[in-house]
């Protein structure tokens, strides 16, 4: 919980903490730390007390689909189960997963407490690029670390992990499936119906 705090906290810090910047399509494919900068153009209209929640939930979604490669990450967090699945459940999956994201991370940012975001760098990795990041948090607490994996797409970089102090948010999210799928007897119909609960009543599609 405590990293999925910091993760939309980083997300808030972009919008106050950076100067506006292209929109992370038109980033340059050299330089993925100009996608972390222009994250937060994009998350001002998902970021305020006066905004609907439902209306930040939407638009956080667009946020997610656009800016970080959401069909690698869901192949990803559903591990071995991915290949187990059938096509219509992959697709399904890949929907939900979307809305449960959007749903998390859009009711943390209405928690947004004035943390600022700062990077610090970039450094290759194995499948693209790494940003670090570090969060100045309020009431004296020590910067938090986040690095953000950016994998090279169609000419620009779209996030594909974020990493709270070392720790890998796409792993955490593959145990936490894993763990639910295993309580349904290894069926993946099992996460998908615990994700259709979830999203009920969310308005996304």
């Amino acid at each position: 919980m405590m990293r999925r705090l910091l993760v939309a906290a980083a997300l808030a810090a972009l919008i106050v903490a950076t100067p506006a910047v292209p929109p992370a399509a038109a980033a340059p494919a050299g330089n993925p730390a100009a996608v972390i900068t222009s994250l937060g153009n994009e998350a001002l209209k998902v970021l305020g007390k006066n905004v609907d929640p439902d209306q930040r939930v939407a638009c956080f979604r667009q946020l997610f689909v656009e800016d970080f490669d959401v069909p690698g990450i869901a192949r990803f967090v559903l591990g071995r189960y991915w290949r187990l699945a059938t096509p219509a459940q992959q697709q399904e999956f890949v929907r939900l997963f979307t809305n449960y994201i959007a749903l998390v991370y859009a009711n943390r940012l209405a928690e947004y407490s004035g943390e600022t975001l700062r990077v610090t760098g970039t450094r290759p990795a194995p499948d693209g690029e790494l940003v670090s990041s570090e969060i100045e948090r309020p009431n004296g607490q020590p910067p938090a670390r986040v690095d953000w994996l950016l994998t090279p797409h169609d000419g620009t970089y779209k996030i594909s992990d974020v990493m709270v102090e070392g720790v890998s948010m796409a792993t955490t999210q593959r145990s936490e499936f894993a763990s639910v799928i295993q309580r349904h007897g290894g069926q993946v119909q099992g996460l998908i119906t615990a994700l259709k609960q979830k999203t009920e009543g969310s308005g996304l599609h």
